[in-house]
């Protein structure tokens, strides 16, 4: 069946979790806008099983070949992050659009390596901050921007594990038929891409932490950044293990204001992410549930006092989700030839503050 014009054509680069609960099931719900015309992942039965699901022929078990399929607009990257750099550079070079989902890459060096690739062939590229194009973020970008003075700050990401929303609402289908010396290879390239990342050895406590930092930390600082700009640096940081979980805070250097940012995951079945920022009299919070139940609303929290008057109110913009919006948005960029506001290079600025972390954990670690 032929795709309508406008309609772009998408082949996708990794069908796990993330790719069953959300993308395949979202660009389905956008007929309009897009159609799923190649699916690829190195576990040739999960190919087989999407393939069949979501009636789609062209079926690949190795990126390099989907890249080339010449009836394709845009890639969808949402392989294991130590492919990004590598899926997105064959996916540009050979003329396709680039959706890459967070954290783009784990180094600097691969993101300059996307960079590069993207102005050489002329594509558009977007990484996937689906955070920041939720409706209720974007009027607390705005409520933000008016204040004449913040006088504080709190980013928060603290969350149960995510099945306790996955395995209630979703049906996660995997196999174990990956290819020999798979795993090894995706070891081998985290262990690399971590040292060059952090500079630090295996056996530092902070090596794995850069993971962390990328995967769940990087939606609330982009948004942290987008709100407040990049800070001057890292106050102080401090990383605990205890019961069997991590949590990390931090406080960044603003100038005339600090943020403190809080962020951890426990064995709770609930989901606390929110970035609150205060003025003198009023104060703003968006606040997100949990991306995998897709239609949980979005809110924004505004309390304000007016002479002896204290409100609070709780606005819904919509229950369209982030990630619709976003790819609506993504559509937009190709179509129209505008610029994504999460550009790789906008990207770059969390690699930036994951180290200033992980170089004022290390100070206190020292004592200096």
């Amino acid at each position: 069946m032929e795709h309508k014009q406008d309609v772009l054509n998408v082949g996708i680069i990794g069908l796990g979790e993330v790719a069953q609960t959300i993308h395949l099931p979202v660009l389905e719900a956008l007929p309009n806008h897009y159609w799923i015309g190649a699916l690829c992942d190195i576990s040739p039965k999960l190919v087989e099983c999407m393939g069949s699901k979501y009636r789609v022929a062209s079926l690949y078990t190795d990126a390099a070949e989907i890249v080339k399929q010449a009836d394709l607009d845009v890639i969808f990257i949402l392989s294991s992050d130590e492919f990004h750099a590598e899926n997105a550079i064959a996916a540009a070079n050979n003329g396709k659009h680039v959706f890459i989902e967070k954290p783009m890459t784990l180094t600097l060096s691969e993101a300059d390596a996307i960079i590069d690739a993207r102005d050489k062939n002329g594509v558009k590229m977007m990484v996937g901050y689906m955070r920041r194009y939720a409706s209720a973020f974007e009027q607390a970008v705005q409520e933000a921007g008016s204040f004449d003075d913040i006088t504080f700050a709190r980013v928060r990401a603290i969350i149960g594990p995510n099945k306790y929303f996955i395995d209630s609402t979703h049906h996660v289908v995997s196999f174990n038929d990956f290819p020999e010396g798979s795993r090894e290879d995706k070891t081998s390239r985290a262990v690399r891409q971590l040292k060059e990342a952090t500079g630090l050895d295996e056996g530092s406590p902070y090596f794995q932490f850069w993971r962390f930092l990328c995967g769940l930390s990087s939606h609330d600082l982009s948004a942290m950044r987008e709100v407040l700009g990049m800070p001057k640096g890292v106050v102080g940081a401090k990383l605990t293990h205890n019961g069997g979980v991590t949590f990390l805070s931090a406080i960044f250097d603003y100038g005339k204001f600090s943020v403190v940012f809080e962020t951890g995951i426990d064995q709770q079945g609930r989901f606390d992410a929110h970035v609150e920022v205060y003025s003198p009299a009023k104060s703003v919070r968006v606040q997100y549930n949990t991306p995998y139940i897709r239609h949980l609303p979005t809110e924004l929290h505004v309390k304000e006092t007016v002479g002896e008057v204290y409100t609070e109110s709780v606005i819904r913009p919509t229950f369209t989700d982030p990630y619709t919006i976003e790819l609506i948005y993504f559509h937009d960029v190709i179509t129209k030839d505008l610029t994504p506001k999460t550009t790789p290079e906008d990207y770059k600025n969390d690699l930036v503050i994951f180290k200033m972390i992980i170089d004022a954990l290390i100070r206190n670690e020292k004592g200096s």
